[in-house]
């Protein structure tokens, strides 16, 4: 599905990324995984590399402009394009009510979902746009089409991936590029369990929390299913979606 296809992940270190890399890599796609968190990443091309994919890896904070411009450069040196970009790198905010968020807080959130995502959009497209071709996936968020409780400054950020996801599909659906969005619910990673402790040590717990109306957690895997078909051709008619895979939770 994906033979040969050169794909960045953000990310990649854990949760949906993670499983994003894997799930391209078993489809034939070789893989740049970049992350912060370099022995997260490194880990993800060493199960790459045992599954018998191809990989490497970038170290990087997708806030700075000189590092996303490493990784960019990085793949295009190692594999001479980029075909798929999933730009899923992201942070979840301290919970409070709007008022009591630290404006550090607050610029750290922007920094990393919004200029992180807006960064690597502006890095990839340069590229793509010179090949003519080549598909973007944003990770957003059910917070980016529905209000989070003690979570502002968080669905801003992801009200905001799905605006430049939109905002760029429609500039770039003549240059042969598409450019979608997912929006996922709960997942079972990491990431999901500290938010599920900071809501109860903030006192409030929202309904839905615990209580999915699958009964369940979407599997980071059943994520990285959707992404690496937005990712194919066989997406091909798909441009400036933003897809919800939330097991029914914005209902």
């Amino acid at each position: 599905m994906l033979d040969n296809k050169i794909a960045v992940v953000t990310g990649a270190g854990s949760g949906i990324g993670r499983a994003t890399s894997l799930k391209m890599a078993g489809y034939g796609a070789k893989i740049v995984a970049v992350d912060f968190n370099a022995a997260a990443g490194e880990e993800t091309v060493r199960l790459i590399q045992e599954q018998n994919g191809e990989a490497v890896f970038v170290q990087a904070d997708v806030s700075k402009t000189e590092d996303v411009q490493r990784y960019v450069k990085a793949a295009v040196d190692a594999y001479g394009r980029i075909d798929i970009f999933f730009n899923n790198a992201g942070v979840v905010q301290k919970f409070s009510k709007l008022a009591d968020i630290d404006e550090n807080e607050f610029d750290r959130i922007m920094s990393v979902n919004v200029r992180g995502v807006f960064l690597g959009m502006k890095y990839v497209l340069q590229v793509m746009e010179k090949q003519e071709s080549g598909t973007i996936i944003n990770t957003a968020s059910t917070a980016g089409v529905k209000s989070e409780h003690s979570a502002s400054a968080y669905s801003a950020s992801k009200h905001a991936v799905v605006g430049l996801t939109k905002g760029a599909a429609m500039e770039y659906v003549k240059k042969g590029i598409r450019v979608n969005g997912i929006c996922p619910g709960g997942v079972e990673t990491a990431l999901t369990k500290s938010v599920e402790q900071a809501f109860m040590s903030g006192g409030y717990v929202p309904e839905e929390v615990g209580n999915m109306r699958m009964g369940r957690y979407a599997q980071p895997d059943e994520l990285a299913e959707v992404v690496s078909f937005l990712a194919s051709d066989r997406a091909s008619y798909m441009t400036g979606s933003i897809v919800l895979v939330d097991g029914g939770l914005t209902l």
